[in-house]
């Protein structure tokens, strides 16, 4: 099969090609495992913290990709849960040990065994990919391919970003950040609180004219002052100088939400501007987003197709992988970026 690897840490301003297409074995499932044979994957910033190391993978070579569709084409021995034929997608969740006391209370997100799909495990940057059965899932006839791909990550961490808010129909939602993640939770939250103000924190005016296109109410620069105090905020951005506006924009009691798993070094002296009176009083909060759950990614689905929530999209043929990953990396983005296989 055809399959892109990635053979060592590299910096992508010094290599723009990090991954390499190769020719290797088609996988074998073995008992509860199920053979996809791929058609689209999403490209996730969590590719970017991969390749340069912040969230190295735990093996090389790797095959990222981690919003995989595709069809089953072979069953493992024991595998009974999907037919020959079926759709279904991988999520970043590729496996946790079901048994310490996070996954037993409905957090497997924070197991100590979880494994990331491309990270832990080879992804969806191929023709082929194995997973056990119980951790894919159903694609809604809904969706094609390529729109059902960025709902398996930007989606799925984006429900549980909302969720983590606790906001309440009537209050104000910040974005800060307009990719993938961000223009999902959106136009979820529109439907979920339609009674909701939505403001917007993007960095070129394009993303603010898209998230203006898609509803927002406000959309404005990161150190832009919004017209009133929110009551939470959503960060899908790779830096930390919008943490330290965000929280000046925080209601008493605000909460922001940090959808990201690392963040980039280059402006951590950001963090030198927190201002406690300022940033931090009055009870506002923190609370990280670590990873998903097989639960999270299950209920966007459903909440997706009834919707309908329709991502938008810029697809790439997988060869030109290493240019999708170039552009997310100088954020040129309008939506979410997918590759077709």
């Amino acid at each position: 099969m055809k399959a892109l690897i990635l053979r060592q840490i590299s910096d992508l301003n010094r290599n723009k090609n990090p991954l390499e297409l190769i020719e290797l074995p088609t996988p074998i499932p073995k008992d509860q495992e199920i053979l996809i044979k791929v058609s689209t994957c999403g490209v996730c910033h969590t590719e970017l913290d991969e390749i340069e190391g912040r969230t190295p993978p735990t093996m090389f070579p790797m095959i990222l990709g981690h919003q995989v569709v595709g069809r089953v084409v072979e069953l493992g021995r024991a595998a009974t849960r999907y037919q020959i034929g079926d759709r279904v997608g991988v999520a970043w969740i590729f496996s946790a040990c079901g048994k310490c006391e996070y996954c037993r209370s409905g957090n497997e997100n924070l197991c100590p065994e979880f494994k990331g799909t491309g990270r832990d495990a080879y992804g969806g940057y191929a023709e082929y990919m194995i997973v056990a059965e119980d951790f894919a899932y159903p694609i809604p006839e809904i969706f094609s391919d390529a729109e059902a791909a960025p709902l398996l990550c930007a989606g799925a961490i984006g429900y549980r970003s909302l969720r983590l808010t606790n906001l309440h129909d009537g209050q104000h939602l910040g974005l800060t950040g307009f990719g993938a993640s961000g223009h999902l939770v959106l136009l979820m939250a529109k439907r979920k609180f339609p009674n909701a103000k939505i403001f917007v924190f993007a960095r070129s005016e394009k993303e603010r004219d898209f998230a203006r296109e898609l509803g927002a109410d406000w959309a404005g620069a990161t150190e832009d002052e919004p017209p009133t105090k929110l009551h939470c905020i959503i960060d899908t951005t790779p830096v930390w100088k919008p943490i330290v506006e965000a929280m000046k924009h925080l209601k008493p009691g605000g909460r922001l939400v940090i959808n990201a798993i690392r963040k980039e070094d280059v402006d951590r002296t950001e963090l030198q501007q927190i201002d406690y009176p300022v940033h931090l009083w009055m009870e506002k909060e923190i609370k990280t987003v670590a990873n998903v759950t097989r639960q999270d990614v299950s209920e966007f689905l459903q909440l997706a197709s009834e919707i309908p929530l329709r991502p938008e999209i810029q697809e790439y043929p997988l060869e030109e992988a290493n240019r999708a990953l170039r552009e997310l990396k100088e954020r040129k983005i309008r939506g979410a970026k997918v590759l077709t296989i």
